[in-house]
């Protein structure tokens, strides 16, 4: 039951947003990079689709196989030792569907994801303009990352120092650093409580359902060994173009959310 006041009206589950007019526009420009990539309309733009899975357990099942229900229903044995974790970065071609990078690494501070990001880049030709969509984790915004976008694009700017002045000087300075329509190699950040506007979320639940919840792993190198199989396995057989409908809000009015209804005394 909602824990409502009398004549008073709340809702759950739905993130506060303090500006719906630049939540929708933000979600309407990401959705048409994400479009015009997967209609090939600039072959020489490159949307990438990038994102972290962490604290992947390294799960080793009592029994490997429970025995059948009844029924003949698959049962899992939930009683398990744990080997450790990994983290798995990953980026997906949204024009293509396919996996062109990945890291996995058992950290995932701000320079894991610039080496990744470096990595990532490099797949591409070098004159091509590469377009990542990225959440607003602190660590896709980090002074690394902007040091190192500066160097490829051979950036003649003051810089400034990080918490003082320039582009290092805050998030905000640095997100707009990154986001720079301008140059080469920049970052799309979707905005907060929308990681269904991330194709790489789609994948993730792929490998979270093939390969991750029915898993046996003795240690975190087989468990990353199944990923990357898996990785190599998707790319030669189960790849195809991202089915990308949804156009942005075409209403200009917050959505309702139906979790709670609204209840009134």
């Amino acid at each position: 039951m909602c824990p409502l006041q009398p004549h008073k009206t709340e809702y759950w589950l739905f993130p506060k947003i303090k500006d719906w007019k630049a939540f929708s526009l933000r979600v309407a420009w990401i959705c048409e990079l994400i479009l015009a990539s997967v209609q090939q309309l600039d072959p020489r733009r490159h949307v990438v689709s990038v994102d972290e899975k962490t604290g992947i357990q390294a799960l080793a099942r009592i029994e490997a196989v429970a025995p059948q229900s009844q029924g003949g229903h698959k049962r899992r044995e939930f009683e398990y030792t744990r080997h450790g974790t990994t983290c798995l970065m990953a980026a997906i071609d949204v024009g293509t569907g396919d996996i062109v990078s990945n890291r996995l690494h058992p950290t995932r501070n701000e320079a894991d994801f610039a080496a990744f990001i470096e990595q990532t880049v490099a797949q591409f030709p070098q004159e091509d303009e590469v377009v990542f969509l990225a959440d607003q984790l602190n660590t896709h915004m980090s002074a690394t990352l902007v040091k190192w976008v500066a160097d490829k694009l051979s950036f003649e700017g003051d810089l400034g120092k990080k918490g003082v002045t320039g582009v290092l000087k805050s998030m905000e300075s640095r997100r707009e650093f990154l986001e720079n329509p301008q140059h080469r190699i920049r970052f799309v950040f979707t905005p907060k409580h929308c990681s269904w506007l991330n194709p790489i979320e789609n994948w993730f639940a792929k490998l979270q359902r093939h390969v991750i919840n029915n898993g046996n792993f003795s240690s975190v190198s087989q468990l990353e060994n199944k990923i990357l199989a898996y990785m190599h396995f998707y790319n030669r057989c189960l790849v195809k173009p991202i089915k990308w409908v949804f156009k942005g809000f075409c209403k200009a009015q917050k959505l309702h959310n139906y979790n709670c209804q609204k209840l009134s005394a």
